[in-house]
């Protein structure tokens, strides 16, 4: 069992857009995201995102589409020198319940099984208080939400009371740099 580094997608690795990520063409990486993956790529923690994109349960794309994104995504930052061991989406909308979709924990389960993650030395990162919800319903050890995409916004609301704890960081590269150790 290996500890993992989850990630959102939208806001921490890329822009966040309130139209939705509907193309490639719609994406945006952070370059501070992109280096700081490029620099913990060789680290003992796996990289894995785990994303809500509720487009395509809204029928506004479709799965393969979204599949494709997630696809050409990791293919790009690979050729930035950086690693992203899986990649798991709820495509459900939020009316669905499904038990995937942040805040409740199944996409990180779903990734703690198939790759075999130890949750308890695990860190969630997000840029929503959803995210970290996710994160503690799982049993991730450590809990981050960066100001980068919906975090600033997030930060002016009050802070579900099951997040007992939980950092605050500038962005994925301030947020790495302070929960892994050198």
């Amino acid at each position: 069992m290996k500890p993992a580094i989850f990630l959102d997608r939208d806001g921490v690795v890329i822009e966040n857009r309130p139209d939705y990520v509907l193309r490639w063409e719609d994406v945006e990486f952070f370059p501070e995201a992109v280096r700081a993956l490029a620099q913990f790529a060789a680290r003992p923690y796996q990289i894995i995102i785990v994303t809500n994109q509720s487009a395509v349960g809204r029928g506004i794309i479709s799965l393969e589409t979204a599949q494709a994104i997630n696809q050409k995504l990791v293919s790009e930052l690979q050729t930035k020198g950086c690693r992203i061991d899986g990649v798991f989406m709820c495509p459900h909308a939020p009316d669905d319940q499904c038990t995937c979709r942040k805040p409740r924990p199944g996409l990180l389960l779903q990734a703690a099984q198939a790759l075999e993650v130890d949750l308890t030395n695990s860190i969630m990162i997000g840029d929503a208080w959803t995210d970290l919800q996710a994160g503690q319903a799982a049993g991730v050890g450590q809990l981050a939400l960066v100001r980068t995409g919906r975090g600033k916004q997030q930060l002016g609301l009050p802070r579900p009371p099951e997040i007992l704890e939980a950092k605050i960081y500038a962005d994925l590269a301030a947020a790495l740099g302070d929960l892994i150790a050198s």
